[in-house]
């Protein structure tokens, strides 16, 4: 049964500023999953202590900061910040951190750019190494919501990961990223499913529940789950109008 991770950078929000709060709001619609993007913006006591009064876990944040992953020179900042990115992690027991490749560099050729990517993926391994966090690569589209990103290929994402080699390393897959870029997630999946720690979705065009758009995503869920995913699945949508109108089409959409 598919486990359903509420992104509260989205969900809830029409309903609160309050972001601690949306958690107690997540739990009431029936969630026991959440997660959120940057950590260094919140509250971490109060996190931590509506984490613990709903006994909702979290399913996974962003590594901070945000980095250039394409560029070498960038790297020792990145791993600076996955430390703390990875304590914050234990503390509020997130099993997954994810993070971006950074942008695609003007006059450096893309092969270089591969090599430095997958080299800080093997450098934060070492970060990770016997902590129980794991790093999540994730791919995004560049046709309409991250224009000049590298890393849009979950083909090139899964062969960073396959030569890094390490279980600390795996990929986020968001199947609207995947879908928006013409991708067949059942094609791009086959056989590596196994290296997937963290689903992401959204309907499309929009970005906003299921049941809004035309991706076939109760088609493309089924088949992750009969090929053995087991992971979350976060809810990544703007809701239309409430979050419980969303939740409502979306479950009616994927019912």
């Amino acid at each position: 049964m598919t486990k359903y991770s509420a992104c509260i950078e989205m969900l809830f929000a029409p309903e609160t500023d309050d972001f601690p709060r949306r958690i107690g709001l997540a739990q009431a619609a029936g969630f026991e999953l959440v997660e959120f993007w940057l950590w260094s913006n919140k509250d971490l006591d109060a996190v931590e202590r509506m984490l613990a009064e709903t006994g909702l876990r979290l399913a996974g944040m962003v590594a901070e900061p945000f980095a250039e992953l394409t560029r070498e020179s960038d790297h020792d900042r990145f791993l600076a910040g996955l430390e703390k990115s990875r304590d914050v992690a234990r503390r509020l027991g997130a099993p997954v951190l994810i993070c971006q490749s950074g942008p695609l560099l003007a006059g450096v050729a893309r092969a270089r750019q591969h090599a430095a990517l997958t080299l800080a993926m093997a450098r934060s391994a070492d970060v990770l190494a016997g902590s129980g966090v794991r790093l999540a690569l994730e791919p995004l589209n560049d046709r309409v919501d991250h224009p000049g990103y590298y890393l849009t290929s979950t083909a090139e994402a899964l062969d960073i990961v396959a030569a890094v080699n390490r279980p600390e390393i795996g990929l986020t897959y968001d199947l609207y990223h995947s879908m928006v870029m013409g991708e067949d997630p059942e094609t791009v999946l086959a056989g590596r499913l196994d290296r997937v720690f963290h689903v992401h979705l959204a309907d499309h065009p929009g970005r906003h529940q299921p049941g809004s758009g035309d991706l076939p995503i109760q088609q493309k869920l089924a088949w992750l789950e009969a090929q053995g995913y087991a992971g979350a699945v976060g809810l990544e949508f703007r809701p239309t109008g409430s979050t419980a109108d969303a939740l409502a089409m979306m479950r009616g959409s994927l019912a």
